[in-house]
């Protein structure tokens, strides 16, 4: 099917005259344009979301059109035509007053979540409205990596929201997702603060000097935790010292994954495409299955570990149909601070994914595996065709 989501891709399908079965449209304000819907053939079209008169409606159900209708009297749209933006979900905010992140489109769908049962809302309508709204997420995300005729190497890193700027991991990290990103791949986290973050500052300055990584590091360890009032503004202050220009945007972008169930935590302002979903689960397991060139597992704690295991299920019995390398930073942190990797090592014996298990101290043996695994899968994939 055809989707339609803005106004000037609608107006060329309305030009070109070939009627309206098999489209569909999201999320757009059609009032406009009522004297061409009652005028052109709509049966077999989806309207999702969408603002239309009176008489289109009309006309749109008489001859066959499926509709479903906005949901007014909420902070978010329920049918999303694209993924957010930093500039987006920090619409209003003002870095030398961090106070004015209460007012922004992320603090105010936060508070919203918050006031209808967090995780449980008390109507069947929040509900759905929440479900739409994650379901339009995923279609947008899916445009981006496999829809955008843009071939992607994606990998995550995976680790904890509690590593503060200025530490050795974070800037470890960090490191790790440039180098990454200079050789191509398209660098995925969930989207919060630590070593999250660190990712997607890695992939910021993919196009820029190690002196200027350290520059920008040394700027955000002012503000060390998500929990400090500066933290937020310190990233502005980044972003406005090291912008990204229109050539550096097909280098350095990156997605970024994060969730109101943990809406507490800011969503970091360095992922240049930012999914965001009401529902954890479906995050998380999205998140997981998009990153089929591989996770970095850098120290963390419950949620990483989490992480680890769905991951593992995932390659233990090839789910999603593609195996892909779990590659563990920190052997000491690894084997005796969080000793997953040997439970993980014994768990994958006899079956293939064995063979991609890696834990290491080396950013260049990550980078040399991932891309060696890359190489593997566009064989392959010749081989195929």
């Amino acid at each position: 099917m055809i989707e339609i989501e803005t106004i000037e891709a609608f107006e060329r399908h309305l030009a070109a005259g070939v009627g309206f079965a098999n489209v569909i449209i999201q999320g757009l304000d059609l009032r406009p344009f009522t004297k061409d819907l009652v005028s052109v053939e709509l049966a077999g079209a989806v309207f999702l979301g969408c603002e239309l008169e009176k008489d289109a409606l009309k006309a749109t159900v008489e001859h066959g059109a499926m509709v479903f209708p906005p949901i007014s009297g909420l902070p978010y749209l329920p049918y999303r035509s694209g993924l957010y933006t930093p500039e987006e979900l920090y619409a209003g905010f003002d870095p030398a007053r961090p106070e004015t992140y209460q007012g922004t489109p992320d603090e105010r769908i936060y508070a919203h979540w918050a006031a209808n049962g967090r995780g449980s809302p008390p109507t069947l309508l929040e509900t759905l409205a929440q479900r739409l709204h994650d379901h339009s997420v995923t279609d947008a995300m899916e445009g981006l990596l496999y829809r955008s005729g843009v071939v992607r190497k994606v990998v995550a890193i995976m680790g904890g929201h509690s590593m503060k700027r200025g530490q050795p991991d974070y800037r470890a990290v960090a490191s790790l997702a440039r180098e990454l990103a200079k050789r191509g791949f398209f660098m995925v986290s969930g989207g919060g603060p630590g070593a999250m973050e660190a990712t997607h500052v890695g992939a910021w300055f993919a196009r820029r000097t190690e002196a200027e990584l350290d520059e920008g590091l040394a700027i955000l360890a002012k503000a060390p935790s998500y929990t400090d009032r500066e933290w937020l503004s310190r990233a502005f202050d980044v972003r406005r010292a090291f912008p990204l220009s229109k050539d550096d945007l097909p280098f350095c972008a990156s997605l970024g994954i994060p969730t109101w169930h943990y809406g507490h935590e800011p969503p970091n302002p360095f992922a240049t495409h930012i999914a965001k979903y009401f529902a954890n689960s479906v995050r998380e397991d999205g998140l997981l299955t998009i990153a089929k060139g591989g996770i970095v597992y850098s120290p963390g704690s419950a949620g990483t570990i989490q992480e680890v295991f769905q991951d593992a299920c995932q390659n233990h019995y090839n789910s999603v149909g593609v195996i892909s390398p779990m590659i563990f930073l920190g052997t000491e942190f690894w084997t005796r601070t969080r000793p997953v990797y040997p439970l993980l090592h014994q768990l994958a014996q006899g079956y293939d994914y064995a063979r991609y298990l890696m834990i290491t101290d080396s950013q260049d043996a990550v980078v040399q595996a991932l891309e060696a695994f890359a190489l593997e899968q566009s064989a392959a994939a010749s081989a195929g065709s």
